[in-house]
C-alpha cells in the first residue's frame, strides 16, 4: 500500500487491510483516540511504544509519551503532530516484514 492510498482509505468506514500499527494510525486520523491508543499499547515493540508515545503526546501527556519515547529509543519531536504522524506512516509502510 502507497502513503497515498492510505490516506485515500481515510474516507472509508474501515481500515484497509494492513498491521495493527497502522490501524491505529488510521483510527488515530479519524478522530478515534481510544481506538488506537488501544491497538498501539497491545504491540510490544520499539514501533509499537514509538505510536504509543505519538498518542500520548497528541493527548497533551507529556510526561507518559515521554516515557513511551524513551521505551522507543526516540526523541520527544519538537515539531507538530501532523508531521509525526505522517513520518509513522511513511516508515511504518516501508518496512519489509511488518508485524500484525
Amino acid at each position: 500500500m502507497t502513503h497515498s492510498e492510505f490516506k485515500t482509505s481515510l474516507n472509508y468506514s474501515t481500515p484497509p487491510s494492513v498491521t495493527t500499527l497502522l490501524k491505529a494510525l488510521w483510527h488515530d486520523a479519524r478522530g478515534e483516540w481510544d481506538k488506537a491508543h488501544d491497538l498501539a499499547q497491545n504491540v510490544n515493540t520499539p514501533d509499537g511504544s514509538w505510536i504509543h508515545a505519538y498518542l500520548h503526546r497528541k493527548e497533551g501527556d507529556r510526561s507518559n509519551a515521554q516515557y513511551w519515547y524513551n521505551r522507543a529509543k526516540r526523541n520527544m519531536p519538537d515539531y507538530s503532530l501532523e508531521q509525526e504522524w505522517e513520518e509513522l506512516v511513511r516508515e511504518l509502510l516501508l518496512k519489509p516484514t511488518p508485524y500484525i
